[in-house]
């Protein structure tokens, strides 16, 4: 199931495509965001975005209850007045011309019910990121992230990378104090790498 995991992740973050020459990474992305809810299951990991929510969820089912082959579910109210431009407008830069903004549901990470706690689950968030000047972090379902985490993203990753903004959104206290922790430098002597 790592496969379709990650391959989930990386749908989330948009530009990723094996034909740069041919076409953009932006498709499914544009096709799925001015939908009512549009919806992908593949092996055991199930995708959904729905227009009224403010975040995507992704859910997962043993290796015993996966299914081979991949579905796609596609819903639009026959007399809906969202228009493509309004959902390009959300994403793009302030003069309208490039997709520079993008929102990363975090959980998506994990592989279970582990933690997200080393360098390495936040180096892979974190793979293409660059690509946007506005990154959104969505931490919903996530209860904690570890130091290492949180400064590998909010120090190590902004600093490397000034032309990139990074904003955390649906944050808890603990996370949030693992940020601010992050983004003022301080990493205890046990974490450091």
């Amino acid at each position: 199931m790592t496969n379709e995991r990650n391959a989930i992740l990386e749908l989330a973050k948009v530009k990723l495509t094996t034909d740069p020459t041919n076409h953009s990474g932006q498709g499914i992305f544009f096709t799925s965001r001015p939908l009512d809810s549009f919806e992908i299951l593949a092996g055991g990991v199930f995708f959904t975005y729905r227009v009224n929510s403010d975040q995507d969820w992704m859910l997962e089912r043993s290796e015993s209850e996966s299914m081979a082959g991949t579905t796609i579910s596609m819903k639009l109210n026959n007399h809906s007045d969202r228009l493509d431009e309004d959902v390009f407008k959300r994403f793009s830069s302030e003069d309208g011309v490039s997709f520079s903004k993008t929102v990363v549901p975090v959980a998506l990470a994990r592989y279970g019910q582990e933690k997200l706690v080393s360098r390495s689950q936040a180096k892979k968030l974190l793979a293409r990121v660059d690509q946007f000047e506005t990154v959104v972090l969505d931490f919903a379902g996530v209860d904690a992230i570890g130091q290492a985490f949180a400064d590998e993203i909010f120090r190590v990753f902004t600093h490397s990378h000034p032309q990139t903004k990074i904003v955390a959104i649906h944050t808890n206290a603990s996370i949030g104090n693992s940020i601010e922790a992050a983004r003022a430098g301080w990493l205890p002597v046990s974490l450091r790498d």
